[in-house]
């Protein structure tokens, strides 16, 4: 075991873990809030359903170990569509009502990393096509 893929096995999982609890809560706090809170902003409804099924089935795929890189990917743009459309314009911080773009700028660099390096140790990805 090198301390590299044991690194990146913590981005992954940390990834995948959050991911999953924010893609539940939308499901479980009713999705039609998630959908009426995408429409006030100016994004179809739609789009909630897609942004919570990803979280949800995005981050299992991440815990497991299946197709990290890509399932990555979609996270960065997620993450880059939140900042721009939504967190941005409070600031890094945000305000007393709504969190900044701090943790979703650190969602977005731990999935890049994982874009560009992969996450072998301990996934099924590897145990697979080993």
């Amino acid at each position: 075991m090198d301390k590299l893929g044991i690194g990146t096995l913590l981005l992954r999982l940390v990834l995948g873990i959050s991911f999953f609890i924010h893609g539940l809560v939308k499901f479980q706090g009713g999705i039609e809030n998630t959908v009426g809170w995408f429409e006030s902003i100016g994004i179809l409804g739609f789009f909630a359903y897609a942004v919570a099924t990803l979280e949800l089935v995005g981050g299992i795929a991440l815990i497991l170990g299946i197709g990290t890189r890509v399932v990555s990917a979609f996270f960065v743009v997620l993450m880059v569509g939140a900042i721009i459309k939504v967190k941005f314009a409070i600031g890094f911080l945000g305000t007393s009502e709504m969190a900044g773009y701090e943790l979703d700028l650190a969602f977005l660099v731990i999935a890049l990393f994982l874009v560009l390096n992969g996450s072998k140790f301990l996934s099924i990805d590897e145990a697979y096509f080993k």
